[in-house]
């Protein structure tokens, strides 16, 4: 929610994008481990958790969603029964969720969760590689594994032609050659269902402990077939074999038994190892089949604070159901925040991460302004200037150092406060500004003639508020001057069980965002786009590359 600087580089200035910013290809050295505060942290990032992400998101709470990227559908080509969104693959509808919590500013990190433990400050989440989180609540969303008969062939199937679930695949598979494997007392828990979706179904007791004599013989006297027999392995059918199902079941006795299809059940485990140190752990579930995280009816675990939401805690429910209660505790953790704050008398924000970062008596960045600053601002006559998310204030102490009547604006009034003690001592004047880029007319009424984000940037608003900010700043004939790092290298995404990668480019408005509205108005000249090496010298001693944009404005906005 706010304009923060953006590099990790102690030696190039006073910006940093929250001190997030990966360098990969462009590393001169191991960073430092980055520790991010939040008011929630959610671990996994499918569809309860996502759902209860955008929940405090339009709360205006800071959230960092966790995902590692291992959802239970990922092997379904669709999910279906999920109104409005149904027969959308499961990859696509995360897509879509993560988009949606980033419009709102929520970030959605790649990586793992290892490790939540208890501090005075918060929970401390440790993630893969070395880095952290520090959030005053958490959300686990982060569902169960299945475990699946051993039975050779039904892994590399599931999900496609090895079901589970009637509701979630029933439908794709009726009229088929349905053969279904029972392995628990629970397994002919379906098979109802199954009967009225094909009239071709056989029923195999791979395990007949527990069974109930009454149910099998209800279903024999239906007319379904059922068998006792252990199931060996399941194949794909092979030359005339197919003509009567794409499978073979195989059983122990050798015979086979033809197939379109395979339903069976899975024992389940709720994903919560992350959590031991809380003391939490997963409960058996009323079903005997496995697993969970308890919780009540506000998604509440036996730990305050922690929060819990999804097939992790209910392993039965569809995505829609997941999404609902995801949208529920999100809801439950929202209303628990706004009590805490109020009775704290805490005001409302989102700078406490910004705080933190500049608290304390070591200073973040060298205090050098950076070099392509320096580079382009040299032909500029001096005038008023607007640094925007000016962290310690290298750029703006150099800036009136060269004449320039300069505002430091940050979220941050530690930084600010940095910036004023810096300014005094260098005997130069600047006016701090203490905002947040989203806030309603952030910048006031002033004009300026150079309005600078320098390797900033600030969380999305569906009405692109911190945009229009950035941009009603800059007078006619003033210069606005956006510099970012190069991040073309972020395509090549970590493995997210080695490294959690920090920072999250989609959840903020981004250099290119920002030409793009350029481009689309006719106020604008753009005189530069471009990527180039950071210029060497006194700024700088990283010379990496550089995206610049560099416009005027030749024209205010339009009335009407």
């Amino acid at each position: 929610m706010t304009t923060t600087p953006a590099s990790d580089h102690a030696d190039q200035g006073q910006h940093d994008q929250h001190g997030h910013h990966e360098h990969g290809q462009h590393d001169h050295g191991a960073p430092p481990p980055v520790v991010r505060r939040c008011d929630v942290a959610v671990i996994g990032g499918s569809a309860a958790g996502l759902a209860g992400a955008l929940q405090l998101a339009r709360q205006r709470r800071s959230v960092v969603v966790v995902d590692d990227g291992t959802p239970r559908n990922a092997p379904a080509e669709h999910m279906h029964g999920y109104l409005g969104r149904e027969g959308t693959p499961p990859d696509r509808m995360r897509e879509i969720g993560r988009a949606e919590v980033r419009s709102y500013g929520g970030d959605v990190l790649t990586g793992r969760v290892l490790s939540v433990h208890r501090e005075d400050d918060g929970f401390h989440l440790a993630l893969s590689g070395g880095n952290g989180l520090v959030a005053r609540r958490v959300l686990v969303a982060t569902g169960i594994t299945d475990e699946l008969p051993a039975i050779d062939g039904l892994a590399e199937r599931w999900g496609r032609q090895v079901l589970h679930c009637p509701f979630c695949h029933g439908w794709e598979i009726r009229d088929q050659r349905v053969v279904q494997v029972v392995t628990s007392p629970m397994g002919l828990h379906p098979t109802s269902l199954m009967r009225h979706l094909t009239d071709r179904l056989t029923v195999v007791l791979h395990d007949p402990t527990g069974i109930d004599p009454a149910a099998v013989e209800a279903l024999t006297g239906a007319g379904i077939p059922v068998l006792t027999g252990a199931v060996q392995r399941v194949t794909d059918a092979t030359g005339d074999e197919v003509a009567d199902g794409a499978l073979r079941v195989v059983l122990a006795d050798g015979s086979a038994l033809p197939a379109d299809a395979v339903l069976t059940g899975s024992r389940f485990h709720a994903r919560v190892g992350m959590l031991a140190d809380l003391g939490l752990a997963a409960v058996p579930h009323p079903s005997g089949l496995g697993e969970v995280l308890a919780v009540d009816a506000t998604g509440r675990t036996d730990v305050t604070g922690v929060f819990a939401a999804g097939n992790v805690t209910d392993p039965m429910a569809q995505v829609l159901p997941s999404a609902a209660a995801g949208s529920l505790v999100g809801a439950q953790i929202a209303f628990d925040l706004a009590a805490e704050d109020l009775a704290a008398g805490r005001a409302s924000g989102t700078q406490a991460e910004w705080d933190g970062r500049y608290d304390g008596e070591q200073h973040v960045w060298s205090g050098n302004p950076n070099g392509t600053l320096v580079a382009e601002v040299a032909g500029l006559a001096p005038g008023r200037a607007l640094d925007v998310g000016a962290g310690e204030g290298g750029d703006a102490i150099w800036l009136a150092e060269q004449g320039w009547r300069v505002t430091a604006t940050d979220v941050s009034g530690n930084a600010l406060a940095r910036i004023s003690a810096a300014a005094a001592q260098r005997g130069v004047e600047v006016r701090t500004l203490h905002r947040d880029a989203n806030a309603v007319a952030a910048y006031g009424d002033d004009r300026y003639d150079l309005v600078s984000l320098q390797y900033g940037s600030f969380q999305r608003t569906p009405e692109q508020r911190g945009l229009r900010n950035l941009l009603g700043a800059v007078a006619v004939g003033g210069t606005l001057l956006v510099v970012s790092h190069d991040l073309s290298w972020l395509d090549t995404a970590p493995d997210p069980a080695e490294q959690t990668r920090m920072y999250d480019p989609e959840a903020y408005v981004g250099i290119e965002e920002i030409a793009t509205a350029l481009a689309a108005s006719d106020e604008w000249r753009v005189e530069a786009h471009e990527t180039r090496p950071r210029p060497a010298g006194a700024a700088s001693t990283h010379h990496v590359a550089d995206v610049v944009l560099r416009a005027v404005r030749v024209a205010g906005p339009r009335e009407g």
